[in-house]
């Protein structure tokens, strides 16, 4: 289950971030390709309604930022303070990192379950009732968005979804740190897709590969050998 929900996070991110990145670059392109005096094109592009694409983008982004910060949490990629607790000894500092985690679960429960409030008295109330077919009473209705005339309580939803699951990552790492005592750890200099070098400890990358500097004779230079290999592999 937690495999399926880690793909299913990754793959909502990937789609909210390339469909965005999308629809900003056909806004772009319409909006500029309307002013282009073209005969049968401009009238063509002019015919075309993209005035809900900005609010559209600006939704997705929201939600891709309330589902990212909860994958941030799982990989470690957000950025914290740390140079005192590293600098405590190692049942302190496990101690302050537990009490952390903790922090960051309750807050981010608290943010949810106030989110979750506060969509329901938006009108999200209303509507689970009228697709139950139950009566309303007096409940509001909701308001909805200017240009796409959505709910608004759909696009506020990102905020307890987006909370809850950053608190049950906080929960997650907390909980494989008390069993393992690693944190994830991401490397931010890593570049996915390429192979990288791994060269001696004491090696010199200062150091030309040619006459006219100092060379290191105990190791062979960064990147020496490899337009051989490249050329043997041709």
């Amino acid at each position: 289950m937690l495999k399926i929900l880690d793909h299913l996070e990754e793959w909502l991110i990937t789609f909210l971030m390339g469909a965005a990145t999308l629809i900003i670059f056909v806004s772009v392109v319409h909006r500029y390709g309307s002013g282009l005096e073209i005969p049968g094109l401009q009238d063509w592009l002019l015919g075309l309604n993209l005035g809900w694409a900005q609010e559209l983008t600006i939704i997705m982004f929201v939600w891709m930022a309330k589902f990212g910060a909860a994958y941030g949490v799982r990989t470690g990629i957000h950025v914290g303070v740390d140079v005192l607790i590293n600098r405590l000894s190692a049942p302190n500092r496990a101690r302050f990192v537990v009490i952390g985690l903790a922090a960051g679960a309750l807050f981010t429960g608290i943010v949810g379950t106030l989110g979750a409030t506060f969509v329901l008295e938006n009108g999200a109330h209303y509507q689970i009732l009228s697709w139950l077919g139950m009566d309303t009473g007096d409940l509001f209705e909701g308001p909805t968005t200017p240009d796409l005339e959505w709910p608004t309580w759909m696009v506020y939803a990102a905020i307890p979804f987006g909370s809850y699951l950053m608190c049950f990552r906080f929960l997650q790492v907390m909980v494989a740190f008390i069993r393992t005592g690693e944190l994830p750890h991401h490397d931010h200099g890593h570049v996915d897709g390429i192979e990288e070098e791994h060269v001696p400890v004491d090696v010199n990358p200062y150091d030309m590969g040619d006459n006219l500097h100092p060379r290191d004779l105990k190791h062979k230079q960064i990147g020496e050998g490899r337009d051989k290999q490249q050329g043997g592999k041709k």
